[in-house]
């Protein structure tokens, strides 16, 4: 049995729901969406099925029992097996602990900046200000408002609750995930704030030469581009 990490963080979390009980697949996906952990894991039903697939023919997890009610199709509940705990707590540990290299989409378009012209860039940079200030908004009074119910007020009706946690305040540590998101976006915010007043008032880039280059290759574009033109017109003539 291998007891390699995939790679899909929605594994991680479907192993972290067996953790925490027995579960079927649709009770997965409902409560990762209750909890609005799909938010941090991107959450597919198919890629579920997938997942639970694949950690079921490793032995990590195991099918407990299989039930119909009423009219519904069979569902199969699924629990963890040991070889699927101790995956689980390498694999946070792992991730806490070890810094990795990712890709953000942002980053991509910082990296070929010069795509653009410099006033362009600045119009988008502040309109991608004003999204991230809204979104940040939005964001920390929704964080607001969870840290202000309870337990029960959370879970909602169709999860069971023992009773000692029906009146608790819902704890930050089960929103942690979106303190991160809040300082991360902070974070985001702060630097497009600092690089928009550094173009338009520095002249950060430099910007003359930002200018020229992106110029420069536009211009060398329109004339391969009319050259091709030319002799696609010539072909087709000929």
């Amino acid at each position: 049995m291998s007891s390699e990490i995939p790679a899909n963080p929605l594994a991680l979390a479907v192993l972290a729901l067996c953790f925490e009980r027995p579960m079927h697949p649709y009770e997965m996906a409902a409560t990762l969406k209750r909890r609005h952990k799909h938010e941090s894991i991107k959450l597919r039903y198919g890629t579920l099925y997938t997942v639970i697939e694949m950690l079921t023919s490793r032995g990590l997890i195991r099918s407990k029992e299989t039930s119909r009610g009423g009219k519904r199709p069979e569902r199969t509940v699924y629990a963890l097996a040991p070889a699927g705990r101790d995956l689980l707590r390498n694999w946070m540990r792992h991730l806490l602990a070890e810094p990795a290299k990712e890709f953000p989409q942002f980053e991509a378009a910082l990296c070929l900046l010069p795509v653009l012209p410099p006033d362009e860039a600045v119009a988008l940079l502040r309109d991608r200000h004003s999204r991230l200030a809204e979104k940040l908004k939005q964001m920390q009074a929704e964080l607001n408002d969870i840290l202000a119910m309870t337990f029960a007020e959370v879970a909602g009706s169709d999860e069971e609750l023992p009773a000692p946690l029906l009146g608790l305040k819902f704890p930050a540590i089960l929103v942690v995930e979106s303190e991160y998101r809040l300082t991360l976006l902070k974070a985001e915010l702060d630097f497009v704030t600092e690089l928009v007043r550094r173009i338009t008032e520095e002249g950060w880039g430099p910007a003359p030469l930002w200018r020229d280059m992106q110029a420069s290759c536009e211009r060398e574009y329109q004339r391969e581009n009319a050259a091709a033109a030319r002799e696609t017109a010539s072909a087709a003539d000929s």
